[in-house]
């Protein structure tokens, strides 16, 4: 079975709820954008650093290899990524969510919002 290209939506499939379990994890190769909540439920910042200065929050953790970068305008961070696209908190093995109950909001709400809502780019694991 062919996997649908995560970078084109009109060739994922309509989501139900059993597709997550042996999933390869496609919506773990796109780019994840979070607010400083989610770093902190992260256990990447802490409260104190948010209420502080979020700049230079933004510049230790782009230092660090956490984000690549953090938008004023919205108050949204972007995590890095890995060479391969595989999010951070992705197991390159069992291809599961390392921070699961801790896991951003986006990922959260994931595929209730995303480029194509309602649709995920998920097909079993090889």
């Amino acid at each position: 079975m062919k996997r649908p290209d995560v970078d084109r939506p009109s060739t994922w499939k309509s989501y139900k709820n059993d597709m997550c379990n042996g999933c390869w994890g496609g919506c773990c190769t796109m780019p994840v954008e979070v607010k400083s909540s989610d770093l902190v439920r992260l256990g990447v910042a802490s409260e104190d650093e948010v209420i502080g200065s979020v700049k230079k929050l933004a510049k230790r953790l782009i230092k660090e290899g956490i984000i690549v970068s953090y938008r004023s305008g919205t108050e949204f961070f972007m995590l890095q990524q890995k060479a391969n696209n595989d999010c951070l908190f992705l197991d390159s093995v069992t291809r599961l969510c390392t921070v699961y109950d801790k896991r951003p909001d986006t990922c959260r709400q994931f595929p209730s919002i995303g480029p194509r809502p309602g649709f995920c780019p998920g097909a079993p694991r090889k």
